[in-house]
């Protein structure tokens, strides 16, 4: 009786998890397929960005792609006062496509990009101009938003648009880290 009753648990407890394993696999298939139209892409080298990026996919439901660079950027990277800091470097030289370091991305399926980035010295840092370049926008509206204490977005949307050469691209606005999930919703709903 007791090898019986150890069979029949055996059988139930292996069709229970044979139908789990499959019902997984089943939801990440779909999960996968059925991503969002809207896609919040960002650079952030200190968080700032990435705070609002976090903000605008919660409003629009849009999935988040955070560009990395494949050489992290230090706190003496970033030293503005220093013109010998990496950063300094790559802005004075509009060659410059420091690579990236996230995993590739496929843009099929989406129909909006959000793009975001911090301003350096009035543009977009050059890893930006990495990822337009690497990408087709083709079909997708690009909308560039970028994070600053103080300067505008400059010609940034525009020079990216110019490096891309696909997407119809809005202009684009500037945000302080602290900006409410409201204000971007005003925003976002002033694009249509």
């Amino acid at each position: 009786m007791k090898r019986f009753l150890s069979i029949v648990m055996a059988t139930v407890l292996f069709s229970s998890l044979a139908a789990w394993g499959s019902s997984a696999k089943e939801e990440a298939t779909e999960s996968a397929e059925a991503h969002s139209d809207v896609l919040v892409a960002y650079f952030s080298a200190t968080g700032t960005t990435k705070g609002v990026a976090e903000k605008i996919a919660s409003v629009t439901g849009g999935d988040l792609y955070e560009i990395l660079a494949a050489e992290p950027y230090t706190s003496d990277d970033l030293n503005y006062n220093d013109s010998s800091s990496r950063s300094t470097s790559e802005q004075n030289d509009k060659n410059v496509r420091p690579e990236i370091g996230s995993e590739d991305i496929s843009l099929e399926g989406y129909t909006t990009v959000y793009l975001g980035y911090p301003i350096w010295w009035g543009e977009e840092p050059r890893i930006l101009d990495t990822f337009v370049e690497k990408y087709s926008f083709e079909g997708i509206t690009v909308i560039p938003f970028c994070t600053s204490g103080g300067s505008g977005v400059g010609r940034s949307g525009s020079n990216m648009e110019e490096l891309a050469g696909t997407g119809t691209w809005l202009d684009g606005e500037r945000f302080s880290g602290n900006v409410s999930e409201e204000d971007l919703k005003d925003w976002i709903e002033g694009l249509k």
